[in-house]
């Protein structure tokens, strides 16, 4: 027969309708839609900060310096490429106020501009003012404008006085909205925008000072910006300038969206993969009710290929229907409700159609669709003619014939390529497939030893017949207890990764920290603040331990003299500046792995002593010389040493140090940490303070506390994916119930006759449900589990800990699931009258 004739035959059997296949598009239709959203969400972000490049950014371009600002030869080439130039100076102080005799203290990033800011966009207050006026001040003072986070944490109303540094500042209106935040990065404090000319007395931009100058252009129209880049880094690159322009005005922000949405993506996989469970499951079903059809075309001379190509053509058209409703929902769902995601996102979005998204989404449908239907189709071909009886396709071979197995390999190969290609990050790409192998491969065990046991233990159930009813129904194939376990468990294992996950990195940031972390970071300390600073704390009982250290910041630009970025890749040491410091002799805590200290008073050619583990990421090895930008001046050393540096004790630890003399005349600060008792960390930040302006302390618990508050938004996202993925699972769910809903009815009406009541009948569904939830729920939890130990073992590089509330959570979750979905499909059995159902059977 032909493929017409194929064709002809899977038009008759569409003509059905759609009954049987409800949750199977379904499955399919969530499993698109959720890819197509989040691809959808990150196209619109990614069109928002192409369009708003240069408000994000606060120019056409920005340079940007650290420690120092712009020499004259730099701002002389800036006006003369530009027509209009604004400086901003960016750094982290102390807010303070003093109201009754108490004092009162608050970390705040300051942005200290000039009168021509913001060069593009619009700063709003409220009250509603321009900012010019508002930092133009009152009764002889300088204003500012705050964040409200700040405002509220001082107990701040408008109009009142505060102090940065040495100055006194009228707190002139709320910060509503900074056009450029976006392009600030991360802060640990709410931002302040002051005058930088009303800085001038403040004692806070003092030579060494930690701050960073940022100039942005706004430049000619039809400015050939690539051209314009490649001529300010040939000319001032070596200065230690770092470029940015419109066409990636939020590069960090960009980065992060992009890296966010891939792995969201690959989260999406895995509900695909549970979707596919439950496509495989309702064709399976379908093709069940179909043996005698089969049968009956194979007795009138359908060949095997007639048979395979008159249901997959069925399938497929049945697919593509899912597939259409999930690139509808997913495309149109973030449109309907972008109002409410542009208010929750700090940044531009432009929502609208975008394709590229909807293809990919609807590629990854396909293929799932593929490979979770071509095992069950090929399995159908294996009903011959002589077996016009039931359940025919349940004895056939269990695994396809080599070809079929081979196309399959072939369909999941192009998934897992394709998943590679599209989100850009193949180890993460090859971490999930492999997770989710894993996952189905357990899952599948756990099935198969869940029946055995059921097998093995129906009979020992003497004197308990409900229980021993749904062991022998579970050891049975009817009740599908490969279809919950695989469905349930892998959406299951999905959350339950990522609670663990969450957990332990929490745990690593701030759970394990007390015992080991500073109370306070204190930076800026001038060189001739540090007698009387270290007097202070060291004649202070509840102060433990001060920890002390020179620092500079410098940008690593070459290594043995070819660029660092053409040395080493994009490595995170070289994505920005680094902080440096200096010593005569190693600290007591400094452990060398290879090579040597410098001698004391060594005064020869710079020296460098590098961190090993960053040292052998990089590739670099002793001998190495790198140059460092440091202020504008290049130095260049030779690596003599490598030694361990530790940042998870939340104390002093630099990449890089170099002996004294090569720093010779450098002007730098002092960075501090103080171990002290809690109740003592009060009176030590107003002594310090009040000694001190210019200092800026740093809690290392509130840092804690940002940090965490980041953690949970990406929590949440990754959650929401989980979450599909679960719901998914929960529609095989009830897929498997709908399914089996014939084979209990019967059940129920030949208990009744032997005698059993509705309730003990009802008692013995849901002890099978339970069961198989409470099965699906402990497999789930050990993979995820063994998913949240590799994740933090290899990837995140932390120790683990079993999180038991969220694991106690995924069993719960697993029980109440399964026991929704077979109690709601029970009614209909107990309600059957059973002679009327016996009758049918015969």
């Amino acid at each position: 027969m032909s493929l017409a004739t194929s064709a002809r035959f899977a038009r008759r059997e569409l003509r059905g309708g759609l009954r049987g296949f409800r949750i199977f598009l379904a499955c399919l239709a969530l499993g698109v839609a959720a890819i197509a959203a989040v691809g959808s969400v990150r196209s619109a972000i990614e069109a928002g900060l192409a369009r708003e490049g240069a408000a994000l950014l606060g120019g056409d371009a920005e340079m940007d310096f650290t420690y120092r600002f712009a020499s004259d030869v730099e701002r002389a080439w800036m006006e003369d490429v530009a027509d209009d130039v604004s400086e901003i100076a960016d750094f982290r102080s102390m807010a303070v106020i003093e109201r009754g005799g108490e004092t009162e203290r608050g970390l705040t990033q300051i942005k200290a501009v000039d009168s021509a800011y913001p060069l593009v966009g619009a700063v709003e207050l409220d009250p509603t003012m321009s900012l010019p006026d508002a930092l133009a001040g009152t009764d002889g003072r300088p204003g500012a404008v705050m964040e409200r986070a700040l405002i509220d944490r001082l107990g701040l109303a408008v109009g009142d006085v505060f102090r940065l540094g040495t100055q006194d500042f009228v707190l002139m209106a709320t910060l509503a909205r900074e056009p450029d935040s976006a392009a600030g990065g991360f802060a640990l404090g709410p931002r302040t925008i002051v005058l930088r000319t009303s800085l001038e007395n403040a004692q806070l931009l003092a030579a060494g000072t930690l701050f960073n100058s940022k100039y942005r252009l706004k430049l000619p129209a039809g400015t050939d910006l690539e051209a314009l880049e490649t001529q300010a880094r040939d000319q001032f690159e070596a200065t230690g300038m770092r470029w940015t322009d419109a066409r990636n005005g939020a590069p960090g922000v960009a980065e992060f969206v992009d890296r966010l949405g891939a792995f969201l993506v690959l989260v999406g996989l895995s509900g695909l993969a549970v979707g596919g469970v439950g496509v495989s499951a309702a064709v399976r079903a379908y093709l069940a009710g179909k043996t005698s059809v089969i049968a009956t075309l194979r007795t009138l001379g359908a060949e095997r290929s007639t048979i395979f190509q008159t249901y997959f053509i069925q399938i497929g058209a049945l697919s593509l229907l899912g597939i259409v409703i999930g690139l509808a929902l997913g495309a149109l769902v973030p449109i309907a409700l972008a109002p409410v995601i542009e208010a929750r996102l700090p940044i531009p979005a432009s929502f609208a159609l975008y394709p590229v998204p909807l293809i990919e989404a609807a590629i990854y449908g396909l293929l799932t669709a593929f490979v979770f239907t071509l095992w069950p189709l090929a399995r159908a071909e294996d009903v011959r003619a002589a077996t016009l009886f039931r359940d025919a396709l349940d004895k056939a071979r269990l695994l396809p014939r080599v070809g079929y197995l081979l196309w399959i390999a072939a369909g999941l190969g192009a998934l897992i390529g394709l998943a590679g290609v599209f989100s850009g990050t193949w180890r993460l790409t090859f971490w999930t497939a492999g997770g989710i192998a894993f996952a189905l491969g357990l899952l599948a065990l756990a099935a198969t030893l869940i029946r055995f046991l059921s097998r093995v233990l129906a009979p020992r159930a003497k004197g308990r017949p409900a229980l021993r009813w749904a062991l022998g129904a579970i050891s049975g194939t009817r009740e599908g207890a490969a279809s919950v376990v695989l469905s349930l468990g892998l959406g299951l294992s999905v959350l339950a990764a990522v609670g663990q996950i969450d957990g332990n990195l929490r745990n690593a940031i701030s759970g394990n920290l007390p015992e080991v972390a500073p109370s306070y970071f204190f930076v800026d300390i001038q060189r001739d603040q540090m007698a009387g600073y270290t007097e202070r704390l060291e004649n202070d009982a509840a102060v433990s331990r001060i920890d002390s250290a020179p620092m500079l910041r410098g940008i690593i630009t070459q290594i043995n003299g070819q660029r660092a970025a053409d040395f080493a890749g994009d490595h995170w040491v070289l994505s920005g500046d680094r902080g440096i410091t200096y010593s005569e002799t190693p600290s007591e805590n400094t452990r060398i792995t290879d090579g040597a200290w410098w001698p004391e008073d060594y005064s020869g050619a710079p020296q460098i002593s590098f961190a090993a583990e960053e040292a052998e990421e990089m590739g670099l090895s002793i001998g190495d010389s790198m140059t460092i930008n440091i202020l504008g001046r290049d130095i260049t050393g030779t690596i003599t040493s490598f030694r361990e540096v530790d940042f998870s004790t939340a104390g002093i630890g630099f990449i890089l140090s170099m002996n004294p003399s090569a720093l010779q005349g450098a002007p730098h600060t002092f960075i501090s940490t103080v171990y002290a008792t809690d109740g003592s960390e009060t009176q030590i930040l107003r002594d310090i303070a009040n000694a001190y302006p210019n200092v800026t302390a740093i809690r290392v618990r509130d840092a804690i506390d940002r940090v965490s508050e980041v953690l949970s938004g990406l929590a949440a996202a990754t959650s929401y994916g989980a979450a599909a993925t679960l719901l998914t699972g929960f529609l095989v769910l009830i897929g498997a119930a709908a399914a089996g809903t014939q084979a209990r009815t019967y059940e129920a009406a030949v208990l009744k006759t032997l005698g059993a009541t509705r309730r003990r009948i009802l008692i013995s569904f849901a002890t099978r449900a339970a069961l198989l939830g409470f099965g699906a729920g402990a497999v789930a939890l050990a993979a995820g589990i063994a998913g949240g130990w590799a994740v933090s073992n290899f990837v995140m590089e932390t120790d683990f800990t079993v999180i038991w509330p969220s694991a106690l959570a995924i069993i719960i979750g697993g029980v109440t699931a399964t026991l929704l979905a077979g109690l709601a499909f029970a009614w209909g059995p107990l309600a059957a009258r059973p002679a009327q159902v016996l009758r049918g059977r015969e």
